[in-house]
């Protein structure tokens, strides 16, 4: 029997919605196991309560990058980087994840909310300055990720062309080439300048602390150590989150009935947003595990060495949990999504992405409230190829004030 592909496309004219293929798969007592692009098949577990008590059990192992599954021939026998905190498992994680909680803490981020709601408002201040049609992704859902994660970790915002040039290379899915390690290479020398700028030279943000908080309690992390949780932090820092303003804004624009209720109550904007995270799963293609371990999904037994995919887009869609899940309902009880993941390995930075995207929709709206698409809606183009899936660019426009 022909195991069928890992189902890599949204359907043709629902941009917001994951693969048709995974409601087939909630239905079925037994995990469907699939081939992936990295030349490997893997069990794709697609019910929501599923998920969450297998990205708990410590018989998964998230040594494998979050997506190598859709890399084309991926090295799933590379050495993890010292440092990962997306890759490494056991004690080694939780040593990285107790010295970065502190960083990313819910009254830290509640501290940054004036700030970071001080960079909306500057930023939608040039948009009204400049004038539509505007590409919103590029003079907004962009920049303010970026500024923010710059400011907490140190690093000048006069920077931001060069690390953006080489992030987009690597979350691209099309398999690694000379041109991704080069874009590897430049910028893990440049968060290592920068690493050994902040050791001979403390300041306030988040790589100087990491040095002083490892040295005071006597495990000190080393500069590869640094590098990989500063590189991670920057990519992961602005792609989630400029994705997620640029995609949220097209799926408000597209159901103006749900953005109507967000300008007549605006303190519906943090379940909204939650509401948001789940619909649309920009973390689309799902996190890559390996069983290390002999374990059951349902009726299934599944081997040590075999490969698992949870698929988050398929768990916020579950019908069981989340009744008409293909509806967008900024009125729904959305916060049990996992949309950051779950597990020991949850998304650490979910607090100050929920703080953008909150300020964001406080204030975009209610500030250019006659903001709507310049083109047509399927004319837009989707970042399908990318780990994070968004729209390459939202083109704007709005009506001047009289």
């Amino acid at each position: 029997m022909m195991t069928e592909s890992f189902p890599v496309s949204r359907p043709s004219g629902c941009p917001f919605d994951p693969a048709p293929e995974y409601a087939g798969y909630r239905r079925s007592e037994v995990p469907a196991k699939v081939s992936t692009p990295a030349g490997v098949d893997a069990y794709v577990i697609s019910r929501y309560d599923d998920v969450r008590t297998l990205l708990r059990d410590s018989r998964l192992s998230s040594r494998l990058a979050p997506s190598d599954h859709v890399v084309p021939d991926a090295d799933l026998d590379r050495e993890v980087e010292s440092g990962s905190i997306l890759q490494v498992d056991g004690a080694a994680h939780k040593r990285l994840r107790r010295m970065l909680a502190t960083e990313f803490a819910v009254k830290r981020m509640e501290a940054l909310r004036p700030r970071v709601a001080a960079m909306v408002d500057e930023r939608i201040d040039g948009l009204l300055a400049a004038g539509g049609p505007v590409d919103l992704v590029r003079e907004f859902a962009l920049p303010i990720p970026s500024l923010v994660i710059c400011e907490l970790l140190g690093v000048p915002y006069a920077d931001r062309d060069e690390f953006q040039e080489r992030s987009a290379l690597l979350v691209r899915v099309d398999g690694w080439t000379e041109e991704t390690q080069r874009a590897s290479d430049d910028l893990n020398q440049y968060i290592l300048g920068l690493v050994l700028a902040k050791q001979a030279n403390r300041e306030d943000d988040i790589l100087s602390r990491l040095i002083t908080r490892g040295e005071e309690l006597g495990t000190p992390l080393t500069v590869e150590e640094l590098v990989t949780v500063g590189v991670t932090l920057l990519i992961a820092g602005h792609e989630t989150t400029a994705n997620m303003i640029a995609l949220s804004t097209l799926a408000l624009l597209r159901n103006p009935d749900q953005l109507d209720l967000l300008r007549a109550d605006p303190s519906q904007v943090p379940a909204a947003v939650e509401e948001l995270l789940r619909y649309l799963s920009v973390v689309h293609f799902g996190l890559f595990r390996e069983v290390t371990d002999e374990l059951t999904v349902g009726p299934s037994t599944i081997d040590a060495g075999e490969y698992l995919i949870a698929a988050l887009s398929s768990a916020n869609r579950d019908e069981t949990v989340f009744p008409d899940p293909d509806r967008l309902d900024v009125e729904r009880d959305a916060a049990a999504h996992v949309a950051f993941g779950f597990g020991p390995h949850q998304c650490i930075g979910q607090q100050l992405a929920r703080l953008e995207l909150q300020e964001v929709f406080t204030r975009l709206f209610a500030r250019i409230p006659t903001l709507r698409l310049a083109v047509p809606f399927d004319e837009i183009d989707y970042r399908e190829n990318t780990l994070v899936y968004g729209v390459a660019a939202l083109p704007v426009t709005w009506d001047a004030p009289i």
